[in-house]
């Protein structure tokens, strides 16, 4: 018998057992410093590259269940809303780019909300997905923002914002917008309710997005390294013919600036978030005011002086 016949079997048994599969020699490439990382590895350090410590997009899922006790959460209901109200088309029908985009993400739209715990405390949370359509704010992520904002004042629970966006949905135009006054009422809703209003503000936070809720927050936290601003600074060199200092608009030069209270590092987030809450929400648990926002009525009669 030839020696080949002998051998082949063990070889295939050995070569079918060590072969890694399909998601094991899944490989990323770090934006920042061009290493190659294990896709699993990436997903293990939640998304921070190991080499150089650079914060990558995290899918909305895994960030809900790395931020709430025990990564239990249940997600909110938001209300259906038309897909395309104004009928538009650019290259092609905004109907079918948004059904496209749902496929392909599993998401109904850029901004998804869940309840559960952090650090005991409840806490309702809405996530910003730049894989939606660059994270843009349009009708459906407004329902999210403003149906999550409701249900923590319904539940007296605080409210968290992960913010990553590149701005307003241009294909729903002026609806687009008055998402921006609509969030923000939502807000003074929980100020009013004395409910903190936290935002996390993660790479990039743009355009109508920091226009608008990204720097409303109670307390403002930032990854490290996020591009925070409205107009990007190729359009401010451009516009006003100066060359924009280092580090303009990243999360540092904002703290430096203090635009932002404090950055965190995402895998710290949790207990920081958990430490913040146990602060602001200490009242609430007493049934004692929270010193966040000065009453209505008091709000009112200063107005008048």
């Amino acid at each position: 018998m030839n020696w080949l016949k002998k051998v082949r079997p063990k070889l295939s048994t050995i070569f079918r057992r060590e072969r890694p599969t399909s998601e094991e020699a899944k490989w990323d490439t770090c934006v920042n410093c061009g290493q190659m990382i294990y896709h699993k590895e990436m997903v293990a350090a939640q998304y921070v590259c190991p080499h150089c410590g650079h914060h990558h997009k995290m899918p909305p899922l895994e960030r809900l269940g790395a931020l709430f006790d025990g990564g239990a959460y249940s997600q909110i209901t938001v209300p259906k809303q038309t897909d395309d109200p104004l009928k538009f088309r650019d290259k092609k029908k905004y109907i079918d780019r948004i059904k496209a985009t749902r496929t392909e993400t599993g998401q109904q739209d850029a901004v998804i909300a869940a309840e559960g715990k952090i650090g005991g405390i409840p806490s309702v949370i809405a996530v910003q997905s730049f894989s939606f359509m660059g994270g843009s704010l349009g009708v459906g992520a407004g329902d999210a923002f403003v149906a999550g904002a409701l249900h923590a004042v319904r539940e007296k629970a605080a409210f968290i914002i992960v913010t990553s966006s590149g701005g307003a949905r241009m294909q729903e135009g002026i609806l687009s917008l008055m998402q921006m006054p609509r969030t923000t009422v939502a807000i003074q809703m929980l100020r009013e309710a004395r409910l903190p209003y936290i935002v996390v503000l993660t790479d990039p936070t743009t355009g109508g997005v920091t226009a608008s809720y990204a720097m409303l927050g109670d307390i403002q936290i930032s990854e490290p390294g996020a591009l925070i601003g409205f107009a990007g600074p190729r359009v401010i060199e451009s516009t006003v013919r100066e060359q924009l200092p280092k580090g303009f608009q990243r999360a540092e030069y904002l703290l430096e600036h203090g635009m932002i209270d404090m950055i965190v590092h995402r895998h710290e987030l949790a207990d920081k978030l958990a430490a913040v809450l146990r602060l602001l929400m200490d009242g609430a648990r007493d049934d004692r005011p929270l010193a966040l926002a000065p009453p209505a009525k008091a709000r009112r009669g200063a107005a008048a002086t």
